[in-house]
């Protein structure tokens, strides 16, 4: 059987230090990166939901009920508000999509350094437990040594 030699806790401590992945990503991004990965944060929460719903219910309220001179998308048109919520669609579609890959990525580097975090306690783990077999076969050489005598 080959002899394995563990490592010794001085070079444990030596090997590469960790990386901080969310500290790195937030470098990395630019402005623009922040603002898309902030809409698409923001876009999916029920605050969102709540203001476009409330809007959309002012909008239509106001352009069905307000007296006919003060309406300014009188029914059944609502030209304008169709227009506006396809062009919110618009715009947000692909800013989400922008989000949801930059999380992507995010996250496979979080993946990543999570490897290599474990990748390091295995080893730590197989060093403690080759110095604890040395350990117990010194043990057990002494206690033959003891027995002899």
């Amino acid at each position: 059987m080959e002899k394995y030699n563990p490592k010794s806790l001085k070079e444990l401590q030596q090997q590469k230090a960790l990386r901080n992945v969310n500290i790195e990503q937030k470098e990395k991004m630019s402005k623009l990166t922040k603002l898309a990965l902030w809409i698409t944060e923001h876009v999916g929460t029920m605050g969102f939901f709540l203001i476009i719903f409330t809007w959309t219910a002012c909008w239509l309220g106001w352009n069905t009920l307000a007296p006919a001179s003060w309406r300014f998308d009188p029914f059944p048109a609502f030209v304008l508000w169709l227009f506006l919520s396809n062009m919110i669609q618009i715009f947000l579609m692909p800013l989400i999509m922008i989000g949801q890959n930059l999380q992507s990525a995010h996250a496979e580097a979080r993946a990543d350094a999570d490897f290599d975090i474990n990748t390091k306690a295995e080893q730590e783990i197989e060093t403690i437990l080759m110095h604890l077999e040395n350990q117990n076969e010194l043990i057990l050489k002494i206690l033959h040594q003891l027995e002899k005598k």
